[in-house]
């Protein structure tokens, strides 16, 4: 029966107590063998605990009985980090109600008011509740005025809960009982399934994680996925309870997942809709569900495996990370210097360090990686439109460019009141344009700011981290294209052109670029057995230069005594083979430098 389905999603700023609140409800739930329990448990990835962040949705199922019923209670869990809101969009479409964590400490977020638009779009339930009461330094009443104002409710009816010690955890799964709707009867028999997110099995080939909305589905009937017309046949179905537990059938209202068989991992999109596979007399009576909007990548780098002969596994990558990861874009290039790689498209750079990690240890490939680039327009002497979407698509010939536009964003970034003057500094070297300061409450600000996109991919979430002590947050949304002064600045290692370091800059900010680049470079690379040489270049002319020193060794540091003459004959001979490997010398630049300059 579906009257005692609750499906409902954990939604909140980084770091404010999303998977520590889900470690509680699965101990009060008994879904875990507390001798298996471990913080964090949904955040099975090396990359999730080592740097303590959620970046995959995560679905799991629960029994609990309330009041003398058993009821069945789908989680899904979601990421925090402004990179990962698709992730997010995604578990939103497979729910009827959501948690809204803040955590008292900290107070409203960027990223909660990010979150909670998406829910309200969903017409979703939202249950308020503000974590960390038991902290030394939490603002509790502060908190809930903030929640309270925000939502337009009474702050009675905010709960108040510590997730760490479990205080009032209990609450949350009896408010998620009576006040997150049922799924809605199905109105047909008809099967239907939305596809919220998918991996990959050798065995199994790709499981669709899905929300069933009409009908049901047994194991072994043959499906077909609408959007990619594919036809397939059920391996294998059930729950994730918290692995895989295969059942016979799933029903609507249900979360759980669908072993397809398919072994091509393009054919499988997440938004698309399951059904039965119909027969000719039948076919193009079920309708699609409504399905995702497609994300929009904001940030563009260049991949490229460093040994040629890795691309088609670099591709196969690519593609099995795309099921679990539909933000990501990718599509092939070639370059004549880095020789065939995709041109990837990231929804910030911390998407792209993620995706990077993950090919090197999921797949074993060591990348070049390009400087980080947004979606640039230029306009030819003839008027015609032409999309930059790296630097190395940048015209050799500047006279052939008539003007150049960039795409601008629309900036807002929640603070404590006192941090202002501080982030407003770093605001104001985006070379944007300042709109308005709003209160959230006397301690608390959010200040909007619109600025080209090229200034937010820089580093610019750690700026603000660090400048506000870790208590400024921020979001933001795309605004279009604006009229721009830029130009290419190429980066030249030991004579010779790095075009993964390629970037596109405002030709008043080259000069800086430029400078910052070559500084960074000289801390990143190790030294050679001759000297290098670090340039910054634009249409041909140097703007900034940095040397690394060669490696020194004392030839002649094993002799002793005797003639200086011997001494000097020996480093007269390794001045003249310094000399001959700074002629033929090649520079082999690592992978994590390509990661280290993005980051700076």
């Amino acid at each position: 029966m579906q009257e005692n389905i609750r499906n409902f999603s954990i939604i909140a700023h980084i770091d404010h107590g999303k998977s520590t609140l889900a470690d509680r409800l699965l101990e009060l739930t008994g879904t875990i063998d507390p001798k298996k329990m471990m913080p964090q448990f949904l955040d099975s990835m090396d990359l999730e605990r080592e740097k303590g962040i959620t970046i995959k949705l995560k679905a799991i199922r629960m029994n609990y009985k309330f009041e003398g019923k058993d009821y069945i209670l789908n989680l899904v869990d979601t990421p925090g980090h402004v990179d990962f809101s698709y992730e997010v969009s995604r578990s939103l479409e497979a729910v009827e109600g959501t948690v809204l964590l803040v955590d008292a400490t900290q107070g409203i977020q960027a990223q909660t008011l990010a979150n909670l638009e998406l829910a309200k779009n969903q017409n979703l339930k939202i249950i308020p509740v503000v974590n960390k009461i038991d902290s030394p330094i939490a603002r509790v009443e502060e908190t809930v005025e903030e929640l309270s104002n925000l939502l337009q409710v009474l702050p009675e009816e905010i709960l108040k809960i510590s997730a760490k010690d479990g205080t009032n955890v209990e609450q949350v799964l009896a408010t998620i009982i009576k006040e997150v709707p049922p799924p809605k009867e199905s109105v047909k028999n008809d099967f239907r399934a939305l596809i919220f997110d998918s991996e990959y099995d050798s065995f199994k080939g790709v499981i669709a994680f899905v929300r069933v909305v009409d009908g049901e589905i047994s194991n072994g009937e043959k499906i077909e996925l609408m959007a990619t017309k594919t036809p397939a046949e059920v391996k294998e179905l059930g729950y994730l309870n918290p692995t895989f537990a295969p059942k016979d059938k799933i029903k609507a209202g249900d979360i759980g997942y669908i072993a397809t068989g398919i072994k091509e991992p393009g054919k499988v999109t997440a938004g698309d809709t399951i059904i039965k596979l119909q027969n000719i007399n039948t076919r193009g009576t079920v309708e699609p569900l409504p399905g995702y909007q497609k994300p929009k990548p904001m940030v563009f780098a260049s991949l490229y495996p460093e040994n040629p002969d890795d691309f088609d596994l670099l591709k196969v990558a690519l593609s099995k990370l795309k099921l679990s990861d539909p933000a990501l874009v990718f599509e092939q290039e070639m370059k004549e210097a880095l020789g065939r790689g995709f041109n990837c498209g990231f929804l910030g750079t911390l998407h792209i360090e993620i995706i990077s990690e993950r090919l090197q240890r999921e797949f074993g490939l060591d990348l070049v990686i390009s400087t980080p680039s947004v979606v640039y327009k230029i306009f030819n002497q003839k008027g015609k439109e032409i999309l930059i979407y790296s630097a190395s698509d940048w015209p050799e010939n500047p006279s052939a460019i008539k003007s150049t536009e960039e795409p601008w964003v629309s900036l807002e970034v929640i603070a404590p009141s006192n941090q202002v003057g501080k982030l407003m500094e770093i605001l104001k070297s985006l070379k944007g344009n300042y709109i308005t300061t709003n209160y959230l409450s006397p301690e608390r600000v959010i200040i909007i700011f619109e600025t080209p996109l090229r200034g937010i991919i820089a580093n610019l979430y750690d700026k603000i981290k660090t400048a506000s002590q870790g208590y400024a947050s921020m979001s933001y949304n795309l605004l279009g294209y604006r009229p721009g002064k830029l130009a290419k600045m190429e980066i030249w290692v030991a004579g010779q052109k790095e075009e993964a370091f390629s970037r596109i800059v405002a030709q008043d900010e080259a000069y800086f670029e430029g400078k910052k680049m070559v500084e960074k470079l000289k801390e990143v690379l190790p030294p050679e057995q001759f000297s290098v040489a670090l340039q910054a270049v634009i249409g041909g002319k140097v703007i900034a230069r940095e040397t690394i020193r060669a490696y020194m060794k004392d030839v002649a540091g094993y002799l002793y005594g005797g003639d200086i003459t011997r001494k000097n004959k020996l480093r007269e001979k390794q001045k003249k083979g310094k000399k001959l490997m700074k002629a033929k010398g090649k520079v082999n630049v690592p992978t994590k430098a390509f990661l280290e300059v993005f980051r700076a």
